[in-house]
C-alpha cells in the first residue's frame, strides 16, 4: 500500500464522476481511501468555477489545508478541476505550498504526476488535451452502494454563452466512440447497477466520431442491454434537443420520463444577450413537444436572476414562464461575472439588493409549483427505484421515481435495488412520503 487518499468535489455530476475516476486511478496505484483529511497522504480538491461562490469555496479550503501541509510537509496537495483550469499558475501564487494544479483534461496524467510531485512541488498540467477523457478499461471507483452509475460520453462545449466559463476550463466537444460506452454500460450492469446517467457538458450533441450516431442511439442501444432498468442523461442544451431524442424518450420505457433542460432566463432578449442561440418562443415548442411525446413528463431547469441589463419587464418574463412550464425543479443563481467570459466585460448594473431580492421572488414562487405539482400524486401509486437509508429518518428508506422525485417510506425487507411500488400519502416542495402499496402496478411518475 503507498498510503490513503481523500478527495474533495465541487460542483456537478461531471465533477463527482470525475472523482470517481481520479479515485480509481488512485486505488489501482495502491493508495486507499483515508477517513479524513488529516489521514491522507494524497489530498485532492476537485474544483467548480461556474458560480462566483463555489470558487470562493475552494480557496477558503486552502486555507484550512494550509496548516496541515505545514505539519506533514510529505502530503501531496492538489487542485484539480475548473478552478485549476481557469486559475492555473495563480494558483501557486496564492498557495505556494500547493503540489500539483491540475485541468480536467489533464486528469488522465495522474499516474505520472503523482510521480513527478512527489520530487518536487508546484508542477502545473491545465493542457486542454484531446484524449481527455479516461481510456477504456481505466478504473474507476464506484461507490457499491449506489444503485445509479455515471457515464461520462462526451466533454467540453462548442457553445459560446457569453457568462458561461465551461468551454474554457472543459475545452471543444470531445465524444466517446458509442462502442466504448456501450461497453461500460453492459459491465456496470454486470455488476448490478440498476440505473445509468449518461454525462456531459452539452450531452444532447453527443456524436460518436466512428459512426457519428447520435444520443438517439445510444439510448437505443443502453436501453437494450439486460439489467439496465433506468436511464437518464444531463445536461441537455434546448437547440440540440431534436425528434429523434425526443422519439427515442417516448419510445423506450427505460429512459426515465425526466429531463433537465436549462433555460437561464425568460425573456427573449436577455436569452440574445446570453448568446443562448434560442428565444422564449423555441423553448416553449421544445417543451410543447416533449410533453406531447412524453405525456407527464418532469422538467427541471436553471435559471440566472440580474443578468447584466435584465430589467424588472425582463424578470417578470422569467416568472411567468415558470408559471406557464411548471418546472418540477429549478436551479437558480444570482450572476456573477467569470473571468475572461464576454459577459465580464458589460456593465452589472444590476445592483447586489435587486439580484437576491428577485432570486427570492423566483424561489417563492418555485416552491409554491412545487408544492402544488406533488400535491397532485397524493393517493397515487408510483414506482420507487430504492436508492438506500432516508437522511431524514434513518429508519426508513428513500429512493426516486422516474421523474426523479424523491420519495421517503418505511417498508420492512427493502434493499437498495429494489423497485417498489409505494403508494403517496404526504407531499412537501421537495420530496414525498408513502407507504409501500399492495403488489400491483405502479405508475412512471
Amino acid at each position: 500500500m503507498k498510503g490513503r487518499y481523500w478527495i474533495d468535489t465541487w460542483g456537478c455530476q461531471m465533477n463527482e464522476h470525475d472523482s470517481e475516476k481520479m479515485a480509481g486511478v488512485l486505488e489501482g496505484l495502491g493508495y486507499l481511501p483515508a477517513a479524513s483529511r488529516e489521514e491522507a497522504d494524497v489530498l485532492l480538491l476537485n474544483t467548480c468555477a461556474v458560480r462566483e461562490k463555489a470558487e470562493e469555496k475552494v480557496y477558503a479550503a486552502l486555507g484550512q489545508i494550509e496548516g496541515l501541509k505545514r505539519r506533514r510537509p510529505e502530503l501531496i496537495v492538489g487542485v484539480t478541476g475548473c478552478v485549476a483550469q481557469m486559475a492555473g499558475d495563480a494558483l501557486l501564487q496564492r498557495a505556494p505550498w500547493l503540489d500539483l494544479v491540475l485541468g480536467p483534461r489533464a486528469e488522465g496524467r495522474l499516474p505520472d504526476l503523482l510521480a513527478r510531485a512527489a520530487e518536487r512541488r508546484g508542477i502545473v498540467d491545465t493542457t486542454l488535451y484531446q484524449d481527455g477523457l479516461f481510456p477504456p478499461g481505466q478504473p474507476v471507483r464506484r461507490d457499491p452502494a449506489r444503485v445509479k452509475a455515471y457515464v461520462t460520453v462526451m466533454e467540453g462545449c462548442n457553445k459560446t454563452c457569453t457568462y458561461c466559463i465551461v468551454p474554457r476550463t472543459r475545452g471543444r466537444e470531445v465524444s466517446r466512440p458509442l462502442a466504448d460506452v456501450l461497453e461500460e454500460v453492459r459491465r456496470l450492469a454486470g455488476e448490478g447497477y440498476r440505473e445509468v446517467e449518461f454525462l456531459g457538458q452539452n450531452v444532447n450533441a453527443y456524436r460518436c466520431p466512428a459512426t457519428r450516431a447520435g444520443l438517439a442511439d445510444l439510448l437505443r442501444g443502453a436501453a437494450a442491454i439486460s439489467g439496465i432498468e433506468r436511464i437518464r442523461f444531463t445536461t441537455s442544451h434546448p437547440l440540440h434537443l431534436r425528434p429523434p431524442i425526443i422519439q427515442a424518450m417516448a419510445e423506450l420505457p427505460q429512459v426515465c420520463d425526466h429531463l433537465h433542460l436549462p433555460v437561464q432566463s425568460g425573456s427573449s432578449r436577455i436569452l440574445a444577450a446570453m448568446r443562448r442561440g434560442y428565444d422564449r418562443e423555441l423553448y416553449l415548442a421544445r417543451v410543447a413537444a416533449l410533453r406531447e411525446a412524453v405525456p407527464g413528463i418532469s422538467l427541471s431547469t436553471d435559471v440566472i436572476v440580474g443578468f447584466p441589463g435584465e430589467g424588472e419587464a425582463e424578470f417578470e418574463e422569467t416568472l411567468s414562464l415558470l408559471e406557464t412550464v411548471r418546472f418540477d425543479q429549478v436551479y437558480s443563481f444570482v450572476y456573477s461575472p467569470r473571468p475572461g467570459t464576454p459577459a465580464a466585460g458589460l456593465p452589472d448594473d444590476v445592483p447586489r439588493g435587486v439580484k437576491i431580492e428577485r432570486l427570492m421572488r423566483l424561489q417563492a414562487l418555485q416552491r409554491r409549483i412545487q408544492l402544488e405539482s406533488n400535491a397532485r400524486l397524493v393517493g397515487r401509486t408510483v414506482e420507487v427505484l430504492v436508492e438506500g437509508p432516508s437522511r431524514r429518518d434513518a429508519a426508513e428508506w428513500a429512493g426516486r421515481t422516474t421523474s426523479n422525485r424523491v420519495v421517503n417510506f418505511p417498508g420492512a425487507g427493502v434493499r437498495p435495488g429494489d423497485r417498489v411500488a409505494v403508494t403517496i400519502t404526504a407531499a412537501g416542495p421537495n420530496s414525498l412520503r408513502g407507504e409501500v402499496a399492495p403488489r400491483r402496478a405502479a405508475a412512471r411518475s
